[in-house]
């Protein structure tokens, strides 16, 4: 079994589920006692969120730089980021190191390629809804085109994330909020839903819905074990 490196604490609320998920997908596959071996270095997201939202991606580089080899020297032989937005940085990041970066964007797009979906909603932070790492990537890699909530509901889907869930705190309110926006892009025409915040399936799961949920978190660990155990 390979080593698996995390990139966590963006927030830790949703690193702790990718440590839980690993471990039970190891488990279910191997059986008995067996485990995922992983390192993690986990981040101070105060500091990364407040570069975020001053603009200085550049400063938050370096910090996740420095994680990403810390991780690397301790003997990790991938690389995961355990967040959607900061893989705006994906590049920079794996650039800074020998292993293989395990892109979430990528995963995300077998599972929706796999599914027939073509125009999935994508509920995530700003970042990711509104800058061209992510749904770009989605389009010109893989012919999917990702459907944002409009200003007003971004601005909404944004603050739930950083107010709410990045802090352990999970609403009905504001699960009605997020089901009302995904109501709204469906009848834009949106056939699936990106969970791309990873903190989101802590909200809203495939049960609220009736067409395909690409619960980011999940599909990623997904990806991380099958590159650990050599079977995907």
């Amino acid at each position: 079994m390979r080593t698996i490196g995390l990139l966590g604490g963006m927030s830790w609320e949703s690193t702790a589920i990718y440590y839980r998920l690993l471990n039970e997908l190891v488990r279910e596959r191997l059986g008995g006692l067996h485990s995922a071996k992983l390192v993690l270095v986990s981040v101070d997201f105060a500091e990364i969120a407040e570069l975020q939202h001053a603009g200085d991606w550049q400063g938050a580089g370096r910090l996740l730089v420095g994680a990403a080899r810390q991780l690397e020297a301790a003997g990790a032989e991938c690389l995961v980021i355990c967040t959607n937005t900061m893989h705006k940085l994906a590049d920079e990041i794996e650039a800074a190191v020998s292993i293989p970066l395990l892109h979430i964007a990528d995963a995300t797009a077998g599972a929706i390629r796999r599914s027939g979906a073509k125009r999935p909603a994508l509920l995530a932070t700003r970042f990711t809804m509104e800058q061209d790492f992510y749904r770009q990537r989605l389009a010109d890699r893989y012919g999917i085109e990702a459907l944002v909530p409009d200003e007003a509901g971004r601005a909404k889907v944004h603050g739930i994330i950083y107010d709410e869930l990045c802090r352990g705190l999970v609403k009905p309110e504001s699960k009605a909020v997020y089901l009302d926006e995904i109501a709204r892009l469906r009848s834009r025409g949106a056939d699936g839903v990106i969970l791309g915040c990873t903190e989101i399936t802590m909200l809203v799961g495939q049960p609220d819905f009736d067409i395909p949920v690409f619960d980011t978190t999940a599909i990623h660990a997904e990806a991380a074990i099958a590159f650990a155990l050599d079977d995907g």
